[in-house]
C-alpha cells in the first residue's frame, strides 16, 4: 500500500492507495507499507488511455525472499476516465504541514478570495503548414532565441507579446507563436482548462500556487 505525503513539492492529506496516476512531468512522493507475506513482487508501471498499452515493471524483494514474484501482472485502470477523476478529486492539500506564511488576502481561505479574471485555456490538435502541431487558443509554442526571464529583466523588445494569445478561445487558423500570459503581482487567477479532443491532455503547473478547485 502507497501512502500519499506530498505531490509537487506541497504536503497532501495522507490517502492510501493501491494504484496511482503519474502524469508528464509530475512528482509525487509515497510511503510504502510492506505487510504481505514474505516474498518478491512485482512493481508495474503502464500507460494509461493509448494502444497498445505498454508496461514495465520492477522487483520489490522482501529481506531473506526465495520466492520469485508470480504472474499474472495486475491490469492497471488504462482507460477507465472517471477512475482517474475520483483519484485526482482525493489529492487535497495538507495545510497544516509546512504552511505558507498569511496572504494579503488572506491565509487559507482560498474561497473566499476575490478572482481578479477568468482564463479558458483550449488545448487542440491540429497542422500548421502541413506539420501535426498541438495548441492553446489556437497559438503553437515556440521558444523564442532569447529566454523569456532574459527578456523580461532587460525588456528587451521583440521577444514575447502579450497580445499573441487570448485569454479565451476564439475562431481562427492556428499560428505559431511564443505565447505570454500577463499578471499583476498578488493577483488570484482562476484558469479553465477545456479540452475537447477525445484524449485526456496533461497540465503541469510549475513555479507557482495552484489549487483545483473543480
Amino acid at each position: 500500500m502507497m501512502t500519499l505525503v506530498e505531490v509537487e513539492g506541497s504536503h497532501t492529506l495522507e490517502e492510501v492507495y493501491e494504484s496511482l496516476d503519474v502524469h508528464v512531468g509530475q512528482s509525487l512522493t509515497v510511503l510504502v507499507t510492506l505487510k504481505a507475506p514474505v516474498k518478491d513482487y512485482f512493481i508495474v508501471a503502464s500507460t494509461r488511455f493509448t494502444k497498445p498499452v505498454l508496461t514495465t515493471t520492477a522487483f520489490l524483494h522482501y529481506k531473506g525472499s526465495k520466492t520469485r514474484p508470480s504472474r499474472p501482472l495486475p491490469i492497471g485502470p488504462t482507460n477507465h476516465i472517471h477512475w482517474s477523476m475520483k483519484q485526482a478529486r482525493t489529492i487535497r492539500l495538507n495545510l497544516t504541514a509546512n504552511a505558507a506564511r498569511p496572504n494579503p488576502q488572506g491565509a487559507f481561505h482560498y474561497g473566499t478570495i476575490p478572482i481578479s479574471q477568468t482564463l479558458v485555456l483550449a488545448n487542440a490538435r491540429t497542422k500548421i503548414d502541413g506539420k501535426l502541431r498541438y495548441t492553446v487558443n489556437r497559438v503553437s509554442y515556440v521558444n523564442p532565441t532569447t529566454p523569456l526571464k532574459l527578456a523580461d529583466w532587460y525588456n528587451i523588445p521583440g521577444v514575447f507579446d502579450f497580445k499573441t494569445i487570448k485569454n479565451i478561445p476564439t475562431p481562427g487558423p492556428s499560428i505559431l507563436g511564443t505565447s505570454v500570459l500577463d499578471f499583476a503581482l498578488h493577483e488570484y487567477v482562476e484558469f479553465v482548462f477545456q479540452n475537447n479532443e477525445r484524449s485526456i491532455q496533461s497540465w503541469h503547473i510549475d513555479g507557482t500556487n495552484a489549487y483545483v478547485v473543480g
